[in-house]
């Protein structure tokens, strides 16, 4: 049985011994920015759902369109909804120069062979009835040199690399156009969140009078930026755990003590492996001859357990390579194995269902040299997470006072199963490369609500295969008449 398999029954156990038992697990009350998971993707790059808008479009040339749109983003609602993201980044969406969006035309359309206004609402309202969020990008530079505000000779503007322009940050003109803009995009859909991004040359003062601006339009709505910065936004990424997060899991047996960052307990930090305008977390595996699998495995553990707002690039589900774009932003590959993909959606699962891996207490236990143990905890659960990522079975001895007395690890992911010690200590011992992640409950003895969930669990999977084989047979002997 694959190693996701046997995570999904594993998690369905404790969801039905979660009821048997209720210690307070798995109650989600969304309605924060750390309570959600981001999936970052391109709209161009992910699903082609309506070749009506195809024109141009040449999927053999990855400088070019490649034909994904808002109606592929809503076809494929099942396989986001599977992975268990609460928002779904679509990056920019105006009509652009480029597949990618990072060369706006006009902050009033939006790009055709993305689709129309409808599809777009569309898309929105699909996700959103599946409890998904959706925030779309504004570029306040960096756009096309020929944007119509450049044509049309509105505000002034400066010339930057690659037929791009910036617009003059001091003209008052542009601000006030700049604001507009962006107010009436939020203003017209029904978005969850807007990403401002190439900020680089506005003044903290007027990002926070955007941000002020955008809040008045709509009170809860995200405001973010892919930019670190100061000022108020909801969330920006954190660089510095980034990089962290990269040491510590691209190659056996790291320096892992960059992880102590994320002791500050900041948890609206977004942090992620990378960033879909740099290479790929999957390159620089790779360029150390790591085996790309077992690294995002216990990576993707690490990123939805650890306090933070996580976001994972498209493609990232079934190790997308890269250096560079447009290599970095391979069109979605819909139809290779998912095994990696369902290990991520049950992570993420298990982070929605419970407040506590999302806002509970931080405390790093033991840290050393690619082996990981800490514990998120709160008035109603706790949980230990232990990452071996070294070349050797790794053991860690945990005192009383860290966990309690008479308590159980229950793992969720391999189906570890740790008990208290006679001389009142908790022995975590993990074979290489592998995560477990432990929901700590009372330890009853003999079980026997336990035992029957547990039969019940495996009878009914027994009698599925029992049902499949059957099936197969009878398919068989029709067959053959």
């Amino acid at each position: 049985m694959k190693s996701n398999k046997w995570f999904g029954l594993l998690l369905s156990m404790t969801l039905i011994l979660s009821i048997i038992y209720p210690t307070g697990a798995f109650a989600k009350n969304v309605g924060t920015l750390q309570d959600e998971s981001i999936y970052d993707l391109l709209v161009d790059r992910f699903n082609d759902g309506n070749y009506d808008n195809n024109e141009g479009v040449n999927p053999r040339d990855l400088n070019a369109f490649s034909g994904g749109d808002f109606a592929g983003i809503t076809l494929k609602m099942e396989y986001l909804v599977d992975m268990g993201f609460t928002l779904i980044s679509v990056g920019p969406v105006f009509s652009t120069a480029t597949y990618d969006g990072s060369q706006a035309l006009d902050y009033e359309t939006l790009e055709p062979h993305f689709g129309t206004e409808e599809e777009f609402a569309d898309m929105i309202a699909s996700l959103e009835k599946e409890n998904i969020g959706v925030v779309a990008d504004f570029p306040m530079s960096g756009v096309s040199e020929n944007h119509t505000w450049v044509k049309n000779d509105l505000v002034p503007s400066i010339p930057a690399e690659d037929g791009t322009i910036d617009w003059d940050t001091s003209n008052p003109t542009t601000k006030e156009m700049i604001l507009d803009a962006v107010v009436s995009f939020v203003d017209k859909y029904e978005l969850a969140g807007i990403r401002l991004t190439k900020i680089g040359d506005f003044e903290e003062d007027f990002l926070n009078e955007v941000i002020a601006a955008i809040k008045q339009a709509d009170e809860n709505i995200y405001v973010i930026s892919t930019e670190e910065s100061n000022a108020n936004f909801d969330t920006v990424p954190n660089i510095e755990k980034m990089e962290a997060l990269q040491q510590s899991y691209v190659q056996v047996d790291p320096d892992s003590s960059p992880l102590q960052l994320f002791e500050d307990k900041n948890e609206t930090d977004i942090i992620q492996f990378d960033e879909l305008t740099g290479p790929r977390f999957t390159y620089e595996m790779f360029t150390l001859r790591m085996f790309p699998p077992t690294r995002w495995k216990i990576a993707a553990t690490a990123l939805f357990t650890l306090p933070g707002v996580p976001m994972m690039p498209y493609g990232s589900e079934i190790a997308v390579n890269g250096q560079e774009a447009p290599e970095s932003h391979p069109i979605s590959n819909f139809k290779t194995d998912m095994e990696l993909q369902e290990y991520i959606g049950d992570l993420n699962t298990l982070r929605n269902k419970s407040d506590t891996l999302r806002n509970g207490d931080f405390e790093l236990l033991h840290n050393k040299d690619g082996f990981t143990v800490f514990k998120r905890s709160s008035d109603e659960e706790t949980w230990i997470v232990a990452l071996n990522n070294t070349s050797k079975t790794d053991n860690l001895v945990i005192d009383e006072d860290v966990i309690g007395e008479n308590k159980r690890l229950r793992g969720v992911v391999g189906g570890d199963m740790i008990k208290q010690g006679k001389d009142g200590k908790y022995r975590v011992v993990l074979e290489r490369e592998l995560a477990e992640v432990y929901i700590v409950d009372e330890d009853k003895g003999f079980n026997i609500p336990y035992l029957i969930a547990s039969i019940l669990i495996y009878t009914l999977f027994l009698g599925f295969l029992l049902a499949v084989w059957r099936r197969g047979k009878k398919n068989r002997v029709e067959e053959k008449k």
